[in-house]
């Protein structure tokens, strides 16, 4: 009684428009404007083979979770379902992780737009560019549901048309010979230099890893659900149209990239997208893709305050997490938590005045780690969910997963998978070592709670 009183508090103000770009946003990172090159690196072209099996299996752990946002559509969502299906204690792991996830997420981006507004302004301290980011994305969110949906919708929009933009004047190029003196250069290089799979199956498994590491975000779609005007429509909409997403972006962008330049020379002058618009002759290319590298971070760190506020609120209504959490704001939002993550964000404006050079990289293992821990109990959770429905209640499911249960399982072996690749990644690996930690922690905070409930 108590979850489904506190629940309704939270405003329903995310339309349709919304919802398409928050999950747009959510599988577009700044990985893909800047953070390519090193994918491209490890797998060669055949890095959209990676991309593709990367986004299949998104698709499948997007479609678990849909099936039972559209059920049961709440805040906070999958810490919800695992505290239902799992047991408390998935609970309480599943909403500390993925709020640690956006914590540490959020720190990265706080960093990046800090190095990038320096690209201007070289005198301004990183540190400052990052505390006033911080004060602005705290304000939004605290406003209520919808500045956050506008500032997303905005935000993925710049994204969107860049790389749409990049993807045409690319193919003018491949096709018409555009900027080379009409002379079509075709995608030849996307096999001569080497082959399709330069670096072999290995350059391709090792790939992986980055490339799931670009998907995190992706399952927003299931946090907002709650907040979502009709979420029986806009979230299958939203979680069907990823794939498409995901073939568009990723691996029409990529492709055009590699079928330009040889991979091996792919960022070798910077951004790769930056080339491909100095290619056609635009002077002001550097400038424009730092402006949508900084929007682009700005939209993960304003995702991951909203994700991170709404988590707090779910698990303190599941009594895994301080009551104070509970209190929301006269507009509906999660005040209390979103001010907690702020505060907390704060290291991030510390790290980058001690060490503003050393953080992202263990910063980025640590989050690959904690978003596959959230997707493998997605995973589980929906086994769990379908297996408490009757035959009539999984009949009623408005969008079921396809090809239960094969793909839940062939999904959950494919995240083992890359955390086992993650120890042959030296960067990497310290994430392995940080996570067993991370879980002894929250295995006594928990039993802490169990004895004070």
């Amino acid at each position: 009684m108590n979850e489904k009183h506190q629940e309704s508090q939270l405003k329903q103000g995310l339309s349709n428009r919304h919802m398409q770009l928050i999950a747009l946003g959510g599988s577009i990172g700044v990985g893909l404007f800047y953070g390519s090159s090193s994918t491209i690196e490890m797998a060669g072209p055949s890095i959209l083979f990676a991309y593709l099996i990367g986004g299949l299996v998104i698709f499948t752990i997007m479609r678990a979770l849909g099936e039972m946002a559209v059920a049961e559509p709440v805040s906070g969502s999958f810490s919800s379902y695992a505290n239902k299906y799992l047991g408390n204690f998935a609970g309480f792991l599943t909403g500390w992780t993925y709020w640690f996830m956006w914590i540490v997420v959020g720190m990265a981006e706080l960093t990046v737009v800090g190095v990038y507004i320096n690209y201007w302004f070289a005198d301004i301290p990183q540190w400052a560019t990052a505390l006033v980011a911080l004060v602005v994305m705290t304000l939004v969110n605290l406003a209520n549901v919808k500045a956050y949906g506008e500032f997303e919708f905005w935000f993925a929009l710049i994204k969107v048309i860049a790389i749409i933009g990049m993807i045409l004047l690319g193919l003018a190029i491949i096709l018409f010979g555009v900027g080379n003196q009409g002379e079509a250069i075709g995608f030849s290089n996307l096999w001569s230099h080497g082959g399709f799979m330069p670096n072999g199956f290995h350059g391709l498994l090792m790939s992986l890893v980055l490339v799931m590491f670009s998907f995190g975000g992706v399952e927003l779609v299931g946090i907002s659900a709650g907040e979502a005007k009709d979420p029986d429509k806009s979230v299958p909409k939203a979680i069907n149209n990823i794939v498409w997403r995901i073939l568009i972006f990723y691996i029409g962008a990529l492709g055009v990239m590699m079928a330009i330049y040889p991979w091996d020379e792919v960022g070798a002058e910077g951004s790769p997208f930056v080339q491909i618009f100095d290619y056609v002759g635009i002077p002001a290319a550097a400038h424009m893709i730092n402006f949508v590298v900084i929007t682009a971070a700005m939209s993960a760190f304003n995702s991951g305050l909203y994700g991170s506020g709404r988590m707090l609120y779910n698990l303190a209504l599941q009594k895994n997490g301080p009551q104070y959490f509970t209190k929301l704001s006269s507009n509906g939002s999660p005040r209390r938590g979103i001010l907690f993550s702020s505060f907390t964000l704060l290291i991030a404006v510390f790290l980058n005045y001690i060490v503003p050079e050393k953080v992202f990289i263990y910063i980025s293992a640590v989050a690959t780690v904690a978003v596959i821990t959230s997707w493998m109990i997605i995973l589980l959770t929906q086994l769990s969910f379908r297996k408490s429905k009757s035959g009539a209640e999984v009949e009623g499911l408005r969008f079921k997963i396809p090809f239960y249960p094969i793909s839940t399982y062939i999904a959950i072996a494919f995240l083992l998978m890359v955390v086992v690749l993650m120890a042959f990644i030296p960067d990497m690996r310290v994430a392995l070592y940080v996570a067993p930690v991370w879980f002894l922690i929250l295995y006594a905070g928990y039993k802490l709670i169990a004895v004070k409930k």
